[in-house]
């Protein structure tokens, strides 16, 4: 089955059975120790379905946003008229770091070197795109949208750790309220959250909500930052969530991810897989792109975005889409 074509067939089937790790449960939001993260684990599917059975109309609100990506796609993309001088996009980024420790209180030269990644992973001028095989070059995206750092708020809190239950984009329970969502990317820096890296929130959610969460040593490439993770690429991972992207893997064995030029990889990959990673999925025997930044593997490893993801995240910005006011 295409996969395009496949959404409205598999999407709700895909919401129930993905990501159901209990260490991702939301109900607890005070670990007593601070875990390290071993291997890149995405809270983003677990938040998305647990949205999804708190809130009934969310699922509709998905359903139209997935037609409206789908006819965008189809007419080649219309032209989204909302760029700048430079001919991009342009997304305004608020940073909410909420601290305990002076460590936790990531510095301005931190913040703005995840700034810095986010620009180059989405316009593929980071130098390791270079690594890119041969197989998948032509498919690379530079996907023209700029992020602009628009501001820093900063708050001390006491918790210890945080879980993916959205307390830290609230101010009534310890953390900080979204500043305009429906204009600017908000993003949340806390001091841990166990094995998680960081989750962020589809289009279609509440917009007291939205955005995107990452622990503080995930966050940018200098400053507290802890390997294989240190490079800012869970950011990269994680805002692709709230352009509408989905896991390399759709979520399921031999899943899908919506996207026609990626192709269909088994599960999740994680550290450096060589080149060619054979996918067990179908009988051609076809490589997995592990190396795109909406698979699991180490910051290192991943180094492109394809041109149908492009199209996939632009479909938000454009008249009609779930991001339209974002730059306006």
């Amino acid at each position: 089955m295409n996969k395009l074509k496949s959404y409205f067939v598999t999407g709700s089937l895909l919401f129930a059975v993905a990501c159901s790790d209990p260490s991702l449960s939301t109900k607890d939001d005070s670990l007593s120790v601070v875990e390290a993260a071993t291997q890149r684990q995405c809270g983003a599917m677990t938040v998305l379905n647990e949205q999804l059975a708190a809130d009934p109309s969310l699922q509709s609100r998905m359903d139209a946003i997935e037609n409206h990506t789908q006819k965008f796609i189809q007419a080649g993309g219309a032209a989204v008229a909302r760029i700048n001088a430079a001919g991009k996009i342009e997304i305004p980024v608020i940073v909410n770091v909420l601290y305990r420790l002076a460590e936790d209180n990531i510095s301005d030269a931190q913040i703005q070197s995840q700034i810095d990644v986010l620009n180059e992973d989405y316009n593929a001028t980071n130098t390791d795109v270079t690594k890119t095989p041969a197989l998948f070059s032509g498919v690379v995206a530079d996907v023209d949208v700029q992020f602009v750092l628009a501001g820093v708020n900063r708050k001390y809190s006491s918790k210890r750790s945080w879980r993916t239950n959205d307390a830290m984009k609230k101010t009534s329970q310890g953390g900080l309220d979204p500043t305009d969502p429906a204009h600017n990317l908000n993003l949340w820096v806390v001091n841990n959250m166990g094995s998680i890296l960081g989750y962020a929130q589809f289009p279609g959610g509440s917009p007291a909500t939205d955005g995107v969460v990452i622990a503080h040593n995930y966050f940018g490439r200098v400053g507290v930052v802890s390997p294989p993770y240190h490079l800012g690429r869970t950011a990269s991972h994680e805002v692709g969530h709230w352009m509408n992207l989905r896991h390399i893997w759709g979520d399921a064995n031999c899943g899908n991810d919506f996207v026609s030029d990626t192709p269909v990889a088994q599960t999740s990959n994680f550290g450096c897989p060589s080149f060619p990673h054979v996918s067990a999925c179908g009988t051609d025997g076809h490589a997995e792109m592990t190396m795109n930044y909406m698979d699991y593997t180490d910051d290192a490893c991943m180094y492109m975005f394809s041109k149908g993801q492009k199209d996939r995240m632009l479909a938000i910005f454009a008249s009609g889409g779930a991001r339209a006011p974002i730059g306006q």
